[in-house]
């Protein structure tokens, strides 16, 4: 370990630097809590793609985000830049915000850009299994100084959306094939909700999702990221296929339900919430519409 953090003076400024994914950006979260935990006076930043900025919106711990470009990082001048990303733009930005410590993964590119280098979580944690991305997020915060204690659960904060009934959040889309549920299941989970168990479907949907099977359901397609948190933190359950709205549910501590296919599961699956995870050996086509109605039910039963 390191002690970075006994390092900065009092009031430093911490950038990190956390491109792409709705899903990583949301499971930076506990790693900016542990890091806030260790040095409440750090001024942190993080850096993020405007499309996701809404991920850190009223988080306590952070206390703004900045536009991934040269000239905001650089305007920041944080003592400490913390790379979560590795690829080239976050490099540059790394290189822009002209931090005396320069941290990153010690599997990134770049070495000799970066005068503090992270091990790997596993060497950080004392444990010998792969980990998942809060796992391996929260560990470069104990490397830099945090004191090693349980990671928290991802940190959302929104006013939760409110209906005349218990409502469900559904998600039938994914970023590919493999990893998308079919849309006549969704329908067939949407209505033994509303007919069976008194909860209503409410669909969610990117602006470039079509979500016209669902029409006899109240449906968000292309909602802003703000309302998307609303409606997942107001929800009774999550069902979803494995994508960032099935994070943030997690992160509300809802009851989720996701269908699993191409992704790494010790990596990705739902962060510290009531979860039925329903994969098949034969792909996520193959994940039949009963065993859904049965994690459903399950769920559905549980406190929330």
């Amino acid at each position: 370990m390191t002690n970075v953090l006994d390092r900065l003076p009092s009031g430093a400024r911490v950038a990190i630097i956390r491109l792409r994914s709705l899903g990583d950006c949301v499971l930076t979260t506990p790693a900016i809590c542990l890091l806030k935990q260790a040095r409440p006076d750090l001024g942190v930043a993080v850096v993020a793609e405007d499309r996701f900025a809404a991920v850190f919106a009223d988080n306590p711990d952070v206390d703004r985000v900045l536009a991934p470009n040269s000239a905001s990082v650089g305007r920041f001048r944080p003592h400490l830049a913390l790379n979560f990303h590795g690829g080239v733009s976050s490099v540059g930005l790394m290189l822009a915000s002209a931090a005396g410590f320069r941290a990153g993964f010690g599997h990134f590119r770049f070495q000799p850009l970066y005068n503090l280098r992270i091990p790997r979580a596993q060497e950080i944690l004392g444990v010998d299994r792969k980990v998942h991305t809060a796992e391996h997020l929260a560990s470069a915060m104990f490397y830099l100084g945090a004191p090693q204690t349980e990671i928290p659960r991802a940190r959302l904060f929104a006013r939760p959306h409110l209906r005349a009934r218990p409502y469900a959040t559904l998600h039938p889309f994914a970023s590919e094939p493999a990893k998308t549920w079919p849309r006549e299941n969704f329908l067939a989970v949407a209505r033994h909700l509303d007919r069976n168990l008194g909860i209503e479907p409410l669909f969610i949907a990117g602006a470039n999702e079509d979500l016209s099977a669902f029409s006899e359901y109240p449906c968000y397609s292309g909602a802003p990221l703000e309302e998307v948190k609303s409606l997942i933190a107001g929800a009774a359950l999550f069902v979803g296929n494995d994508s960032g709205p099935a994070h943030i549910a997690a992160a509300f501590a809802r009851p989720v339900v996701v269908f699993w296919g191409a992704s790494d599961f010790d990596n990705w699956r739902p962060w510290r919430t009531e979860n039925k995870v329903l994969s098949s050996a034969s792909g996520i086509h193959a994940v039949g519409v009963a065993e859904a109605l049965g994690a459903v039910e399950t769920l559905a039963r549980q406190p929330v």
